[in-house]
């Protein structure tokens, strides 16, 4: 390995050492949730038939399903009946000698069987994401952008087992899962369903049942061990204030992790309905699948939309998860009343209902309305380990207990340790095959040599040497790379190095750029190549003495000597034609028909660019731009318009013929916007009043491209093209398109052609403007089916962004349409680009996502390449790898700035390689690992069976963990869950991929919303992809007015909400404004300026201005979470029980969704109950 790649002292090039300010952590901790309702039992669903109804005993705290003391739970708490492995039967045994009642018995008075949610009704899931961090709008692109939402889970995991005897039954199995291999409390004597009564103080580093064990700090040498879900997944921080942790690493293990006994069910409803007991009335229950809600067309992802047909659920789904999240928070305040303390992920305490299993809490809504008594804090201690002492209960009353949804990993946990752990320290870049923080925690880059997380991040840091191993794994080599990712103001650009006419060094045979990790032999005469070994002369020109270590005395000075990412000024050789590029243009092509007239679009748009002209794109130290501007408008015919600075008016042109496309001007269609001002602005007044009276409702679409294409051609240059599009295209003329929208395609073979274009014009269409390095941006505006599949292909293929407003209103998405149009117009973007990934010799690139063209199997080629895209690299191996000398990528892109000029930006990464499978498992990241299979997956609808992807992904998945288990993990039983500390989030992030509208679609998403959201994901970065699947959940009221940090986030799920709090939801596309119906008027009051509940508008788009501390805390909280993301979100107000709640709640991931997806807590039964098959 070349001595270069020592990690070396000072920054190069004086670097500055920026301080991290404005990086606050936020307090972490499980905030109480107010207002609990006192309910009886935890999670009860209706008297099972055959099974008595038990009075409560004492000692129940209402809220609890527990009594407030007990023993420990051990284990297998329910093994003495059951065997560790047993899947369940299909009802659960008695919970005692007492005869089983007859079907029908009565309830408890007070006890009503379902909850008021119906059990469709999700009701408890995943904390949202962790709070974001405060950072400058700059920094790490934590953009996660507009992503589909996941998809409820189809009906495919229906029942995993025969419906749950009880609600508590699952809890049983889980109850006492331990933390490592061991246990600390004996195990359960025979006969009872309980452990010991006598609780066993934990050993010290290992997980007792109840959890107690201690959690390590993760430090990048020794990697987590695996987490076990059992009781208490290890975490990186104390289990609570005050407890030391230990040093010892044990893996995540979910002990005791039985499948449920047959209380798995997993589908919509998979138990019997109760007999016999009425349900409330209060809230209506999810509508069935053919019914909507009514209300506004909620459906567009990003776009949640108010005005016309009811089409409730669909916005965008639960955003990706937070990056790499690992395991519930320590709390740190006090426990909400009724809500037992979020721990770290111990498994032993039943909560509210969960998903699948029973209803809400009986009789209430899931929330209370006062306060119940606070339940004792939730400590590691076996002995407050909330199950019911023996012999305190009456005899039938044995309760059961469910999986607590605290005692499995939660990404809300992992986020925030992540973030304490390594938010502080910069990431320095020497070392090889470092695993960076979390994309979730703001940290701060110093490059030594190897690119910065921003720019690449992998799935696996370690990769195996063979590919044996790589195939036994089943863990995906891959690397997502986003080339002009824009950094934090206090990070470095890469610096640009000018070698002259001769051009970068490289390599003579494989033609890799000089990096940091070429080796100078024979006194710096000649270079071996890191990537192929081939000796290259260096030119005289390049040549310097080495120092005693070998390593080039100008070292320092030079960035691709010393860096992971440069750029090197491109000679002509490396332009098309061999001539320089001229600057490139931008063209707004803007749709006329009565649609876009009469809503007030093109109003809006020429009012905006009159403005926005000024905010083009511009090289650093230039005083003006240097991008020429043109102008189209268009129905069922294009109209050109001359505006040439020496004209007094503009000119129009109209080409009729859309059949031939050909540009009716040259002079003065392509201008400059200082020179031309006037006559633009005079253009921009008159376009709305020529056709303010138009009639025209056909369009055309194909013809615009080609005549923005025809017009760079002419100009020989590369540019963009903003069209501004709102129906489909049925006018006469090449690409018109028919409507062939199908329902009723879903879940059949047939279905993969609704994520296909109608027609093989656009492709070719779309190969032309690659060639000519025309970009296509898409703005659409649909009241109706557009085709977004077909309409998208040639701004995929060009490299382009679709923006999509459905039923777009001037007084609610104006403000997000101005600002994406503002973001689009003004960011970085290079042109004519060719990216090229090399690798050292034993693996290479076999497979590329995102939106680019390729005509070839190497080079990935986009007309236009923005800061926010991404291009995801799968790895194969073609050859052994050796552990010493690790595994090299170095991506090269060359492309045009936007000033004209061609350059080549290199990024550098290398590898660690490893011969045991341990040292894969614990050096992965998993948000890479979702970012790459959820690409993977959306691709695989184009040519399968939805149901087949979906099936392959769960499959994958269950391989990657069940060859952990069999060849990393301690051996332990069968009934025990493990998962990698790395992967504990796996299970969690996968169940949000299979739900979200691409994979598993509610009724009411639309065609055009999933193919928009395979789009948008496809070319999404890693912290994108996070927030998306997973999205981000804020407690509003527990925010502190007083400081700049956000509150922490909770878990995704119904459980989390209390009635007497206002929460903010966020997934990159959308951010929900959820409002509980029992806040206080004052906060109500300080919030919208009403002074009621009743009173609220669920219309707002922005909250209002108000002078107080709560208004101006919450709206800067919108602002920051807005500056993070690549889109403007939309803002929605959902008022509990309201007819919007119902898209909000597709959002809390962690519940079992509508459209048949099932719950965190489900699907991990469904995922061990595979790992098991694998492994038997």
């Amino acid at each position: 390995m070349s001595v270069n790649q020592q990690a070396h002292a000072g920054p190069p090039y004086g670097q500055p050492q920026p301080g991290y300010q404005g990086y606050q952590q936020p307090a972490y901790g499980g905030q109480p949730l107010p207002g609990v309702p006192q309910s009886q039992y935890g999670a009860y669903n209706g008297p099972m038939p055959g099974y008595q109804q038990p009075v409560p005993p004492q000692g129940y705290f209402p809220s609890l399903g527990f009594p407030s003391k007990g023993s420990p739970v051990s284990l297998n708490s329910d093994t003495s009946s059951l065997a560790p492995n047993f899947i369940g039967s299909l009802r659960a045994p008695p919970t005692s000698g007492a005869p089983p009642p007859a079907s029908g018995a009565s309830l408890p008075s007070g006890h009503l069987a379902y909850s008021q949610f119906g059990h469709g009704d999700v009701q408890n899931g995943i904390p949202a994401s962790a709070a974001p961090m405060q950072r400058p709008p700059a920094s790490q692109p934590f953009l996660p952008g507009s992503a589909p939402t996941p998809v409820s889970q189809t009906a495919t995991f229906q029942q995993y087992g025969p419906p749950p005897a009880s609600v508590q039954q699952l809890s049983n199995h889980m109850a006492g899962m331990t933390i490592g291999s061991t246990t600390a409390s004996a195990p359960p004597p025979a006969g009872l369903g309980y452990g010991p009564s006598t609780s066993v103080p934990p050993v010290s580093g290992s997980f007792s049942a109840t959890g107690s064990g201690l959690y390590t700090p993760y430090t990048a040498s020794q990697g987590p061990s695996p987490t076990s879900v059992s009781q208490g997944l290890p975490l990186a921080q104390p289990l609570f204030p005050g407890q030391p942790m230990s040093t010892q690493r044990l893996p995540t293990q979910v002990p005791g992790f039985v499948p449920p006994p047959s209380s798995a069910g997993i589908g919509p409803s998979s138990y019997p309905p109760s007999t016999g007991a009425p349900r409330p009335p209060t809230m209506p229950g999810p509508p069935l699948p053919g019914q909507t809600v009514a209300g506004p067309p909620t459906s567009q992802p990003n776009h949640v939309s108010s005005p016309p047909p009811p089409s409730t659920m669909s916005g965008p789904h639960p955003g990706p998860p937070m990056s790499g999240l690992h395991g519930p928070p320590p709390p740190t305040h006090p426990p909400q009343p009724g809500y037992q303390m979020q721990q770290n992920g111990s498994f032993g305490q039943v909560r509210s209902p969960q998903p699948n299993y029973g209803g809400a809490y009986p009789g209430t809504p899931n929330y209370g309305s006062q306060p119940g008594p606070p339940p004792p804090p939730k400590r590691l201690d076996p002995d407050s380990i909330p199950s019911p002492q023996l012999n305190e209960l009456p005899p039938q009353q044995k309760p059961r207990h469910r999986i607590d949804p605290d005692a499995i990993p939660s990404p809300i946990q992992v986020i925030e340790d992540d973030r304490s752990n390594r938010g502080s320290e910069p990431f320095v870049t020497g070392v090889r095959g470092q695993v960076p923080p979390l994309v979730t925690t703001n940290f701060l880059v110093k490059d030594q040599g190897n690119a910065s997380p921003r720019y690449i991040r992998c799935t696996s840091y370690n990769i195996p040497c063979t590919s044996d191993m790589a195939k036994q794994s089943q863990v995906p080599l891959a690397a997502v790379i986003k080339p002009l990712a824009t950094l934090p103001p206090e990070e470095t650009l890469p610096y640009l190095v000018d070698h002259g006419e001769s051009g970068p060094v490289r390599c003579n045979r494989c033609k890799a750029y000089m990096c940091p990790f070429m080796q100078f032999i024979e006194g710096g005469r000649r270079f071996q190549c890191c990537f192929c070994s081939c000796v290259t002369e260096v030119p005289p020109h390049y040549f310097q003495h080495l120092d005693h270590t070998g390593k080039r005395v100008d070292f320092y000075d030079r960035p691709e000597l010393s860096l992971g990412s440069y750029e090197f000024l491109a000679t002509v050789d490396y332009c098309k034609n061999n001539k320089f590029p001229s600057p490139p243009a931008f063209i707004f092509m803007i749709d006329v028909s009565y649609n876009a007239v009469k809503s007030g679009l093109v109003r809006l748009i020429c009012e905006e660019l009159k403005s926005l002209l000024d905010y083009l794109p511009r090289e650093g130290n230039m005083e003006e731009s240097a991008i020429r501007v043109g102008f189209v408008t268009y129905n069922k015919v294009l109209h050109f318009y001359n505006v040439k600075s020496s004209l007094a008016q503009p000119q129009m042109m109209v080409v009729s013929d859309v059949a031939d496309m050909f540009v009716p001007l040259l002079d003065g269609f392509l201008v400059n916007v200082n020179e031309s001002r006037t006559v633009i602005a005079s253009l921009l007044d008159q376009i709305p009043e020529m056709f303010a009276d138009t009639r025209e409702t056909e369009t055309v679409f194909a013809p615009v491209i080609q005549a923005g294409l025809e017009a760079l051609k002419a100009a020989e240059c590369a540019g963009k093209l903003f069209i501004f599009h709102t129906s489909l295209p049925i006018a006469e003329a090449p690409g018109k398109l028919k409507n062939r929208d199908d329902k009723k395609l879903i879940n059949t073979d047939k279905e993969k052609t609704l994520f296909q274009p109608q027609t093989s014009f656009y492709n070719n269409l779309a190969k032309d403007c690659v060639a000519q390095g025309c970009c296509v941006d898409l703005f659409l505006f649909p009241n109706q089916y557009l085709d977004v599949a077909t309409l998208g292909v040639v701004t995929y293929q060009t490299g382009g962004s679709i923006y999509k407003y459905a039923y777009f209103q001037l007084e609610t998405d104006q403000d997000r349409f101005l600002n994406d149009l503002r973001r689009d117009v003004q960011k970085e973007v290079g042109f004519d680009a060719v990216m090229r990934v090399r690798t050292s010799t034993g693996i290479r690139a076999t497979d590329f996502f995102g939106a680019f063209y390729m005509s070839n199997t190497t080079d990935v080629e986009m007309a236009g390449l923005d800061c926010d895209k991404t291009i995801t690299v799968e790895f194969k191996h073609d050859d052994k790898l050796s552990e010493d000398s690790g595994a090299l990528l170095q991506c090269a892109l060359l492309y045009t700035s936007c000033a004209g000029q061609r350059r080549l930006r290199i990024h550098n990464l290398s590898l660690n390689c490893c011969t045991q499978l341990a040292d894969l498992y614990r050096n992965c990241e998993t948000d890479t690992l979702i970012n790459y299979l959820a690409k993977y997956a959306y691709r695989g609808v184009l040519s399968s069976p939805v149901k087949t992807v979906r099936d392959a992904l769960i499959n994958q998945c269950a391989q990657i963990l069940a060859c952990y288990r069999k060849n990393c993990a301690s051996p332990s039983s069968a009934g025990q869950l493990i998962l990698p500390e790395c992967m504990k989030l796996l299970p969690v992030y996968l169940n949000c991929v299979l739900k979200s509208d691409v994979l598993q679609p509610g009724p009411e998403v639309t065609t055009d919303d999933r193919a928009y959201i395979r789009q948008l994901v496809t070319s999404m970065d890693v912290a994108e992809t996070n927030v998306f699947f997973y999205p981000r959940l804020l407690p509003l009221t527990k925010a502190d007015v007083d400081s700049d940090s956000l509150p922490a986030a909770i878990r995704n799920s119904e459980e989390r909400l209390s009635k007497g709090d206002i929460y903010l939801l966020e997934n990159g596309l959308n951010i929900f404004v959820w409002v509980g119906v029992n806040v206080q008027q004052g906060l109500i009051q300080n919030l919208f300026g009403v002074s009621s509940f009743g009173q609220i508008s669920s219309a707002l788009s922005t909250l209002p201005v108000l002078e107080n501390p709560f208004s101006k805390k919450v709206r800067s909280i919108v602002d920051m979470l807005q500056v993070q993301r690549s889109r403007y979100m939309k803002l929605i107000i959902v008022k509990q029980e309201d007819k919007l709640e119902m898209l909000f709640k597709h959002f809390l991931v962690e519940d079992k969704s509508l459209s048949g997806g099932a719950s965190y807590v489900d699907f991990l039964c469904h995922m061990h109950k595979e790992i098991r098959q694998l492994l038997s």
